[in-house]
């Protein structure tokens, strides 16, 4: 089937010179790679992945708040040696 069809698209700057980049080294033009993209599409009648928003993840920093340190870093994130020190300088 010959290709005559011309298609326009706006995306972002850094996204284009990213993914060339990755489909250069693949030895795949951009436009083979759009025309499997749409072909997929159509195979799976739909977008060939799923969209969706993601789920928050809750990430507990109960032990890492109590302890007063950083649990990436071990760090002291207050600014107090102990919760009694912290206690005494809060109480007016």
């Amino acid at each position: 089937m010959a290709k005559s069809a011309n298609l326009y698209a706006r995306i972002e700057p850094e996204v284009k010179e990213q993914a060339e980049k990755i489909l250069s080294t693949l030895g795949i033009p951009a436009s083979n790679a759009i025309n499997m993209f749409y072909k997929q599409i159509i195979l799976q009648k739909g977008l060939p992945f799923e969209v969706k928003i993601p789920e928050r993840t809750h990430v507990d920093v109960s032990p890492a708040v109590s302890r007063g340190t950083s649990r990436r870093t071990g760090e002291r994130i207050c600014g107090y040696e102990s919760r009694a020190d912290q206690r005494r300088t809060n109480s007016f």
